[in-house]
C-alpha cells in the first residue's frame, strides 16, 4: 500500500493517478475540511480532467484519512516555502511529515520526497531526523526523491507522459520506485543520487526564470523609447536559434517564483544572474501598477475606484491563485493606500480579496479601465465586452486598436 502525505496540486492528482492505476492507495492531509470534502465525493480545485481520475480512483477503492497508515512506501508532497529574508528554504512541512512517517512506518520502508526541495535538504533535515530516531538508513528506512514535474491546467497529461527523475542511495531502491511510477508514468524514468535529483528540479524552474525575466526586461527597455516589443519578440524569433518568451505582469506560482531563491539563500555569492532574474520578475507587478497609472493621468481619471483588475490565478485556465502577480499588485496598492480597485476572476469562485466581483458584466459596469492580468479563454471569447473599456492588456491577447500594452 502507498501512503500519499499532503493532498494539494501535486499530492492529490498523484494519488489518484497511482489509485486508478491498481495500486492500493490512501491519502493523508491535516486539514481536516480538505479530507471531508474528498471523502465526501468532492474535488477541492478544478483541473482538466481530475473529475475523471478522481472518479476512476474512487472505483479502485482510494481513501482519504487525516491519520498516516503503518505501511511500506510514502509520498510525500507537502509544500515547502522559502524565508522571505534568508531565501533558504523553510522545510518544516517535510520535517514534519518524516517525524509522522518515523513514527508508524515498518523496518525496510521506502520513503520518497515529492515535494522540491534545495539541495542539500535531505541530507541537512531529513538525514539527521531518521538518525536521531536511532534508525539505519539502507536497513530500516529507504530515502528517494522524485520530483514532481506537472503544471496546473495540464496535470494528467504530464503525469502520464512527462519523463521523471529518481534520486536514491541505492540502485535496488531506485528500481523499485521507478516500478511503482512506471504503473501510470509513460515518460522516460531515469534513476540518479539524491542531490543530483534535488538539483535538477531547482535548475529547472531557475532556467525558466531567466528566460522570463529577459523577456520582462526587454519590456521595460522598449517602454522608454516606446518601441513594440511584441514586434520586435516576434521579429528576433525568426533566428532559428532564439526563442524569446513573452512578457507578462509577473511570475506566480510555487515553482518558478519559490524554487530560484532556494539557491540564491544556499549560495548567496555566486547567484548573481539568478537573484537579478528574479528582482526583475518581481518587480514587474510595480510596473503594471505604473502603467496604469500612466493611463489615468493621460485620460483624466484619479478615482482608483474606476480600476478593474482581471485574473487573480498565476496562469490562465486555472483556479490556483498561489504567489499570483495580481495579489502581489494588490497588495502594493494597498501599503500605497491605493484602496478600492476591483477584482474579477471566472476561475475563482470564493471571496479571497475585497471588492472582488462574481458577475463580469457587473463588473465592466462599474469600471472604465480593464487591466488583463491572466490569458484565461473566457476573457480571449469576450473581447466584443470590453471594446468600449479603456484595456491594458499585460498578456498581449487582445489585438484592437487603441488597447494599451506592457
Amino acid at each position: 500500500m502507498v501512503n500519499v502525505i499532503g493532498l494539494g496540486y501535486i499530492g492529490l492528482p498523484t494519488a489518484l493517478m497511482l489509485a486508478k492505476s491498481g495500486e492500493d492507495v490512501i491519502g493523508t492531509d491535516l486539514n481536516v475540511e480538505l479530507i471531508e470534502t474528498l471523502q465526501s465525493g468532492k474535488l477541492t480545485f478544478q483541473e482538466a480532467g481530475l473529475d475523471i481520475l478522481f472518479k476512476g480512483a474512487i472505483e479502485k477503492g482510494i481513501r482519504f484519512s487525516t491519520c498516516y497508515d503503518n505501511t511500506n512506501i510514502y509520498i510525500v508532497a507537502v509544500p515547502t516555502p522559502y524565508d522571505k529574508m534568508s531565501k533558504k528554504i523553510d522545510p518544516q512541512y517535510v520535517i514534519s511529515a518524516v517525524n509522522s512517517v518515523l513514527d508508524i512506518c515498518k523496518e525496510g520502508t521506502i520513503l520518497i520526497i515529492e515535494s522540491t526541495i534545495s539541495p542539500g535538504t535531505i541530507d541537512k533535515y531529513i538525514r539527521p531526523e531518521i538518525i536521531r530516531r536511532g534508525l539505519v538508513i539502507g536497513k530500516d528506512i529507504h530515502i528517494a526523491h522524485a520530483p514532481e514535474r506537472i503544471i496546473p491546467g495540464n496535470m494528467i497529461y504530464e503525469l502520464e507522459y512527462n519523463s521523471r527523475t529518481i534520486g536514491v542511495d541505492s540502485s535496488e531502491i531506485g528500481v523499485q520506485v521507478k516500478e511503482l511510477y512506471s504503473c501510470f508514468c509513460k515518460g522516460e524514468i531515469i534513476i540518479t543520487d539524491i542531490r543530483s535529483a534535488e538539483m535538477s528540479k531547482v535548475i529547472e524552474n531557475t532556467y525558466r526564470d531567466i528566460n522570463i525575466a529577459f523577456a520582462n526586461e526587454l519590456a521595460k527597455i522598449c517602454r522608454v523609447d516606446n518601441m513594440d516589443v511584441y514586434e520586435i519578440i516576434r521579429t528576433a524569433n525568426m533566428h532559428p536559434r532564439v526563442n524569446i518568451l513573452q512578457p507578462g505582469p509577473g511570475v506566480g506560482g510555487h515553482c518558478i517564483s519559490v524554487d530560484p531563491w532556494f539557491l540564491v539563500g544556499d549560495y548567496p555569492d555566486l547567484t548573481n544572474i539568478i537573484l537579478i532574474a528574479r528582482k526583475i520578475n518581481d518587480s514587474m507587478p510595480a510596473f503594471v501598477l505604473g502603467r496604469i497609472r500612466d493611463i489615468m493621468r493621460e485620460h483624466g481619471i484619479r478615482d482608483i475606484r474606476k480600476i478593474g483588475l482581471y485574473g487573480l490565478t498565476y496562469k490562465e485556465d486555472v483556479d490556483d491563485t498561489r504567489e499570483s502577480p495580481t495579489l502581489q499588485l494588490l497588495e502594493m496598492m494597498d501599503e500605497y493606500l491605493a484602496f478600492g480597485v476591483k477584482v474579477y476572476d471566472p476561475f475563482v469562485t470564493k471571496r479571497i480579496v475585497e471588492n472582488q466581483y462574481f458577475d463580469f458584466q457587473k463588473f465592466l459596469d462599474d469600471i472604465e479601465i480593464l487591466v488583463i492580468l491572466v490569458a484565461h479563454t473566457h476573457i480571449k471569447n469576450s473581447i466584443q465586452q470590453i471594446k468600449d473599456k479603456l484595456v491594458l492588456d499585460t498578456r498581449n491577447i487582445c489585438a484592437v486598436e487603441g488597447v494599451y500594452k506592457l
